[in-house]
């Protein structure tokens, strides 16, 4: 815990951003069994109750907490390759021109690089690994994940209806990203290691003074 509360403290710094990462499953692509009656002035849109399941899939959220920017998007598996490639864009698009990403998220068997081997010749697997800081949140600490408390938002502010198909749901997701993007909402992360030291001290070692 206060290894991630030690990053979270660093200063902005372009050459080596923090960037928090997590997944959401979305549990069910559903359509309507029926089209919907259109709303109008004094009804509102109607939905039949039944719908159709359409599959599901997992979303994958990037967040740079002090730049306040987010990248979105959903794709139909979550596996060490998905990750890997998650990350290599990661890495030769989003920050490039980064010398080191320092990576916060939690302790998935998928988020290792050892995936990058799975997916890439050992020559590039290596080279992204090399740029690579990670740091894990603990087991039951996901809350310190500041990417898990913007799927959050996310799925108050834009997945809150029935959304059919992938092609549809990563349209959605363009459109809340460029919008948070665009206001650069940033988040200014306020619990520090000596809040952690009193407020959860019952998670500390009680080592009595001989």
């Amino acid at each position: 815990m206060e290894d991630v509360l030690a990053v979270y403290c660093r200063p902005y710094n372009p050459a080596r951003p923090v960037v928090c990462m997590d997944e959401k499953p979305y549990p069910q692509l559903l359509g309507h069994a029926r089209d919907p009656v259109p709303g109008r002035p004094g009804r509102d849109r109607l939905e039949d109750s039944e719908y159709v399941r359409a599959g599901t899939c997992s979303i994958f959220c990037w967040v740079e907490p002090l730049r306040g920017w987010r990248r979105v998007d959903a794709h139909p598996r979550r596996t060490k390759i998905d990750w890997a490639h998650q990350v290599r864009r990661m890495l030769t698009v989003d920050y490039r021109d980064a010398e080191t990403v320092v990576l916060v998220m939690d302790n998935l068997n998928i988020h290792s690089t050892a995936s990058l081997y799975e997916a890439f010749d050992p020559q590039t697997a290596f080279g992204l690994a090399q740029r690579l800081e990670i740091h894990h949140t603990p087991k039951h600490g996901s809350w310190l994940n500041i990417a898990e408390i913007e799927l959050s938002a996310l799925s108050r502010q834009c997945l809150d209806r029935r959304i059919e198909d992938l092609t549809v749901l990563n349209a959605e997701l363009a459109a809340w990203q460029q919008q948070t993007n665009t206001d650069q909402r940033q988040v200014d992360w306020q619990f520090t290691t000596d809040d952690a030291r009193i407020k959860l001290r019952h998670l500390y070692p009680n080592i009595k003074q001989t």
